[in-house]
């Protein structure tokens, strides 16, 4: 194998008509695209009304044509295609388990090719949401089973028998009778011939014939002699997996920005002699300033090009550049600080009502024992390991594009649209994201590489971010204030409950005056609070964006979880009862509550497959705390902490184990896991999903943190934006697995177990020195 490992599948980053005019010329079995996505649309069971959800509802929707995702070669190679962007959530690994063990294929004789930007072709490929998996088990698993089909119905008739006799084993068909049997490279050029099958007549495998779905990769068949390793583990250990800064085009130039310290700041004039006399340095180009809301255009700036990445670096640095900040009160005098001053004070005002039910002036007014707080989370950025990159040229009316990138699909239509070439002109390779979190969904950084190649007649050119831009000029997680009120009766239980949530809108990026959080966004942990309470009102306040926001992992799950789980155990102890005693019975007697009956945002999905279930709350809360042990005897200074949290159709519930040193130091000892997203499909990369939330979590609770002053950011690097270091993060990381059963549907993986890791470490943190954490990062408020 190329990447040194023969155990591990090999990694093909070649173009795909490359590949297939290759297999051509040998006679392979190359399930050439012979369904048209609007025959697949005519096709699609869909819900029987006008309403699509999941898969369905999205742009291009789904496809399960094995002609687009399977090749066969005659030396027995089947390459799979991977249509989703790989980030490191192990999605490349997934799709192929999912697609060879449908198929029947060898692991050890299956290559994985990335597919370039074509929802026409490909279906839809914005890698988001949490949704991979869970919108592509079943298209991929028909994909799979048409391609096995197609090769048992050509081995019957080169033996001349009934397809009924023949059974694909691994990597080949067997004719049962004669025990007979046929590689798949034998049967490619044969099987090419056959119709697609249609998808009504497929007979998937039952779950007993899966040798790797739902297996961790050390439970594999052993006779094949699998190796626990992701299908790019090997390249990416040995340093050959490619990345965006990774790749070098002939006569390329390479460009860095300084872009405008503030969000819609414009170049008022610049003085560049100093940069075009730095050796390497070829020109200096004024780009324009996006309008506002700007959405994912560029910012604007003046951009040097040079002959390497260093050069361009030392360029920008001797450019002299005055900027014109706009008018007064305008994004340039933007405060994080003042900001947040501003938003304690709305938040003493009724907020616009989301959803009521009960009377909560009465609840007030009865209550024998309330409580009234706000919680705080302060802007982040989604920090990627890899800084953004992307390289375009142009020619004539086609260009090329090599990016690491989310939704390719929107960076591929946004270059045609400002380059005015046809969009299936414009091909956009995909490589490897080192890092996403949301914000590799936002290709404008492929637009300035677009822009700056045209500039440059076509030529090719990189445009590498830096650090200090991605930390400068990202798109930012919103600060969010949520004020809580709680009214208890005489019987210390819950009867009313106000939530008023104020916290710039992702919307800001897109319209004009959108000064409320969406539908979607309140539906993110608060219109879906599953607490049993007779008086709950839901409010939404006035909170303008004056930096761009953007998606950050989980969203505004994370400042809603830390609130809405920091509430209840601050309510549990004023009522003198048992966190999560108190938080059960929060939950009322097991039900499932109706999405769509009460207007609530389900992530896209059917709300009568997607419910919302507080038996599953109820099975993770009892799973993380008896895994942890809750109610032992606890060393001084130390404590056990829990929340949980529903999101992207799944259920998780985090118990952590912390102390806090005399110096107030926070040392988290171990965290409790219990996730329930119905059938893991993929058991490993559930478990690492959930400990990168866990490491994640772990620094949004304790250091992460972007400010902003006279409109600029203050962090560079990550000297000042912190994130968790080995020593600061959890000592150790249990996974338990709830509800994995077939049954349910499957929900999502990559964000579901963020939310609640920050209330669990604070609430922890209360436990173990009796100091309550209502602001986000927690920094030095435990010092001395």
């Amino acid at each position: 194998m190329s990447n040194g490992n023969e155990n591990a599948p090999d990694i093909a980053n070649v173009s795909r008509r490359k590949f297939l005019k290759g297999l051509t010329a040998t006679g392979a079995l190359v399930i050439a695209a012979r369904w048209t996505p609007a025959s697949l649309a005519q096709d699609a069971e869909g819900p029987d009304d006008k309403t699509k959800y999941g898969a369905d509802a999205m742009s291009h929707g789904w496809v399960d044509n094995p002609d687009v995702f399977i090749s066969i070669a005659p030396d027995n190679t089947v390459t799979l295609i991977n249509h989703r962007g790989e980030m490191g959530q192990g999605i490349r690994t997934s799709v192929v388990m999912v697609l060879a063990d449908e198929l029947g294929a060898d692991w050890q004789r299956v290559r994985v090719e990335q597919a370039i930007a074509n929802e026409e072709k490909y279906g839809n490929q914005n890698t988001d949401g949490s949704r991979s998996m869970r919108h592509w088990f079943d298209p991929l698993r028909r994909a799979g089973a048409a391609a096995r089909t197609m090769l048992e119905q050509a081995a019957a008739k080169q033996w001349g028998v009934p397809v009924t006799e023949c059974r694909t084993g691994v990597h080949q068909v067997i004719h049962v009778p004669t025990k007979r049997t046929l590689s798949f490279g034998e049967l490619a050029t044969a099987a090419a011939a056959q119709p697609v099958p249609d998808r009504k007549s497929l007979k998937l495998k039952s779950p007993d014939e899966w040798r790797y779905i739902m297996r961790k990769p050390q439970d594999f068949p052993k006779a094949n002699n699998l190796q626990p390793l992701a299908v790019d583990g090997m390249d990416i250990l040995t340093g050959k997996a490619q990345f965006a800064a990774d790749v070098s085009w002939d006569n390329m130039l390479y460009a860095v920005i300084a872009r405008p310290p503030s969000y819609g700041a414009a170049v008022k004039s610049f003085d560049d002699k100093k940069a075009l006399a730095v050796p390497g340095v070829v020109k200096v180009v004024e780009l324009p300033t996006a309008t506002q809301p700007s959405g994912y255009e560029p910012m604007g700036g003046v951009a040097v090009l040079a002959e390497s990445t260093w050069a361009a670096i030392q360029g920008r640095k001797a450019l002299t550049i005055e900027w014109d900040n706009g008018p007064a009160g305008a994004n340039a005098t933007y405060d994080s600080v003042a900001f947040r001053e501003l938003l304690e004070e709305r938040a003493k005002k009724t907020g616009k009502i989301e959803s009521q039910k009960g009377d909560i002036t009465a609840a007030r007014k009865t209550a024998a024992q309330s409580l009234s707080v706000n919680y705080y989370a302060p802007h982040m950025a989604q920090a990627p390991m890899e800084p953004m990159a992307a390289i375009v040229r142009i020619d004539g009316d086609k260009a090329e594009v090599w990016t690491s990138v989310q939704n390719p699909q929107v960076a591929r239509d946004g270059v045609a649209k400002r380059l005015q070439l046809k969009p299936e002109n414009v091909t956009v390779q995909c490589g490897l994201m080192g890092g996403g979190f949301g914000r590799k969904a936002k290709p404008d950084y492929v637009f300035e590489a677009a822009d700056l190649s045209k500039a440059m007649d076509g030529k090719p050119v990189r445009v590498q971010w830096t650090r200090e831009d991605d930390l400068h000029n990202g798109f930012f997680h919103a600060a969010a204030l949520e004020h809580m009120e709680g009214y208890l009766d005489d019987n210390k239980r819950v009867v009313g409950w106000l939530h008023r949530s104020l916290a710039p809108s992702i919307s800001s990026l897109f319209a004009p005056n959108a000064e409320y959080q969406s539908a979607a966004e309140m539906g993110m942990g608060i219109r879906n609070i599953p607490f049993d309470i007779p008086a709950l009102q839901i409010e939404n306040g006035e909170a303008e964006g004056h930096i761009r926001i953007g998606w950050f992992r989980s969203v505004y799950n994370v400042p809603h979880a830390f609130a809405i789980q920091s509430f209840v155990a601050e309510l549990a102890h004023m009522a003198g009862k048992d966190h999560r005693d108190f938080l059960l019975e929060l939950l009322g007697p097991n039900r499932q509550i109706d999405p769509g009956k009460e207007g609530i945002f389900n992530y896209g999905e059917d709300p009568a497959r997607y419910p919302i279930d507080t038996a599953r709350y109820r099975a993770v809360i009892e799973r993380a705390t008896k895994e942890a042990g809750w109610g032992r005897k606890m060393p001084p200074n130390r404590g056990l902490g829990l929340a949980v949290h529903n999101s992207f159709v799944s259920y998780c519930a985090i118990v952590m184990d912390v102390e806090v040193t005399e110096g107030g130091d926070v040392i988290v000892h171990r965290a409790d896991v219990a996730f329930d997203c119905g059938p893991q499909i993929n058991p490993d990369r559930v478990a690492a999903q959930m400990e990168g939330s866990c490491v994640m979590g772990t620094g949004i609770a304790l250091m992460t943190q972007i400010t902003a002053k006279d409109g600029r950011i203050q962090q560079d690097n990550f000297h000042q934006y912190l994130v968790p270091r080995m020593n600061e993060a959890p000592r150790e990381i249990r996974v338990h697995a709830v509800n994995n059963d077939l049954d349910i549907p499957i929900g999502g993986v990559g964000e579901p177990g963020l939310p609640p890791v920050a209330p669990a470490l604070c609430n922890a943190i209360f436990a173990a020195t009796g100091k309550r954490i209502r602001s986000l990062p927690v920094a030095d408020q435990l010092k001395s």
